[in-house]
């Protein structure tokens, strides 16, 4: 004999079963957030990010940069873009790389604890050089601080030059 259930009883269970449901939304919710926002960060901050081609991992590491190290690598993504539209995008080795087709890998970009670098791989033929040398006399690099202000029309013009010119070709 089956038996009855009262209806006080059922809206009893109703009400459990909709709070479990809306307390394991939460739960679930709150766990792909934090999944999708929780990126390791390696020495000197440097966002541990897959290998990947393509633009979603390049926004993946700058969002991923600590603190206004953030900041630096949206812009210098933002003058590379605007200025070559057809670039080719790529995380290797937990860093963005920029290429031109035809040119190979151009500019790197690589988070230290107290700069972000940029890394020109036919720096040494760019007009003015930036500043920072490297022990291969083709390669040159950027490195900006926490208190710089990025020349943008500095950085267009670089990205022009390097454009132009054969990069990196692993």
């Amino acid at each position: 004999m089956a038996k009855k259930i009262s209806k006080a009883s059922k809206k009893v269970a109703k009400k459990v079963i909709r709070k479990k449901t809306a307390e394991n939304k939460k739960t679930a919710s709150k766990a792909s957030s934090q999944k999708s926002s929780k990126v390791k960060l390696l020495s000197g901050g440097n966002p541990q990010i897959a290998k990947a081609d393509g633009d979603a991992p390049i926004q993946a590491y700058i969002a991923a940069m600590p603190g206004w190290k953030s900041n630096v690598g949206k812009t210098i993504d933002k003058v590379i873009t605007k200025t070559l539209p057809n670039v080719q995008k790529a995380v290797k080795w937990n860093s963005p790389f920029y290429g031109v087709e035809g040119k190979g890998w151009i500019i790197n970009v690589h988070c230290f604890t107290k700069y972000v670098k940029i890394t020109f791989f036919a720096g040494g033929l760019l007009k003015p050089k930036p500043p920072g040398i490297s022990k291969y006399e083709k390669i040159r690099h950027l490195n900006i601080l926490e208190t710089d202000k990025i020349d943008e029309k500095q950085l267009t013009d670089w990205v022009k030059q390097a454009s132009k010119v054969e990069g990196w070709i692993p």
